[in-house]
């Protein structure tokens, strides 16, 4: 009778440590809009994206890198222009990234560069649509 215990013990075990894992391996978007100074030219704008890109090469966890200008008519940007669209494997790999050397010197290149008026940033994790409510 121990042993049956025993193996339904692990068994629960087992379950609970995966609904755990499952939980936490959720995707994680993380989503950075830069409003810059007026005084940015073409050629610093491009070494900011290229930078940021690049820290998809030299940072784990991230698995896509997107980007792109805005181009809302609706005018409630307010001066927000360029957005990037990280996606990071799970929470984890996104805690990882923040404090992660290549993205201290990254933030260093933008006070350098003194291109930015002001950064937006949100993160959330993906939420699987059918079970959302």
């Amino acid at each position: 009778m121990r042993k049956i215990y025993l193996i339904a013990s692990l068994i629960i075990a087992g379950i609970i440590i995966m609904a755990f894992a499952y939980q936490n391996n959720k995707a994680v978007k993380h989503i950075v809009v830069f409003k810059y100074k007026s005084t940015a030219t073409p050629a610093q704008l491009d070494e900011v994206t290229s930078a940021f890109l690049d820290l998809k090469n030299k940072i784990p966890g991230i698995t896509s890198f997107e980007y792109g200008v805005n181009n809302s008519p609706e005018n409630l940007n307010k001066g927000f222009t360029h957005v990037y669209l990280l996606t990071f494997k799970n929470a984890h790999s996104r805690d990882n990234y923040l404090p992660h050397p290549e993205h201290k010197k990254f933030g260093e290149l933008l006070g350098k560069l003194g291109v930015l008026e002001e950064p937006f940033v949100v993160d959330f994790e993906v939420q699987n649509v059918s079970s959302a409510k």
